[in-house]
């Protein structure tokens, strides 16, 4: 975009604290690019012929993916803390509530799916780098989902966002693409599932 800065990422930050910190500060300089992301995000998603998705309500900042309800089956999570912290899966139109975090959620009493009825996540960030480590914001709520899914795994970002590399942890699980207002990439990635559309 004309006249849109790119925040220069940093490359000598100790920890994942330190990260988040420079995410915050350079996602608010950003301009909205929901509008040509989710044109991308479309077209990714029906190269799989994906029906049914787990997508996140965006928080202040995070582009909004809300525009692909309708022509995608949407389920939102929401984000349950005992007896550990973990997201339970709904109907898009069930979160009318406002979660600790500021985004909509469902009532704790929302009928529930089933992880394994979902096709493809979309998981928001603070920042993700090229292999698609995502650096969220320390609760691991997406870190004990993805185990268990098996379908495809996009991380949604501001291009200025994708960084060379981020730390990681044991329990990091690397999404398969990166989408941004400039389209999807193939993350570098040793985790397994889809990688190349059909």
């Amino acid at each position: 975009m004309a006249g849109v800065t790119r925040p220069d990422p940093p490359t000598d930050l100790p920890d994942k604290a330190a990260w988040r910190a420079w995410a915050r500060a350079a996602r608010a300089e950003l301009p909205d690019v929901s509008v040509d992301l989710c044109g991308h995000l479309r077209a990714l998603l029906r190269s799989y012929g994906v029906r049914r998705v787990l997508a996140y309500r965006a928080l202040p900042g995070e582009p909004d993916v809300s525009a692909l309800h309708g022509e995608f089956e949407l389920l939102t999570p929401r984000a349950r803390f005992r007896p550990v912290p973990r997201l339970t899966l709904h109907a898009w139109e069930s979160a009318t509530e406002l979660s600790r975090f500021g985004a909509l959620q469902p009532p704790a009493d929302a009928p529930q799916e089933p992880l394994d009825s979902v096709d493809a996540i979309l998981l928001p960030a603070l920042a993700f780098d090229t292999r698609g480590v995502r650096l969220g914001y320390g609760g691991g709520f997406y870190d004990r989902l993805l185990p268990d899914f098996r379908g495809l795994t996009v991380g949604v970002i501001q291009g200025a966002l994708i960084v060379p590399r981020l730390p990681t942890d044991p329990h990091d699980c690397p999404v398969a693409w990166l989408l941004s207002e400039a389209g999807a990439r193939a993350a570098a990635s040793d985790r397994p599932g889809p990688v190349s559309p059909p």
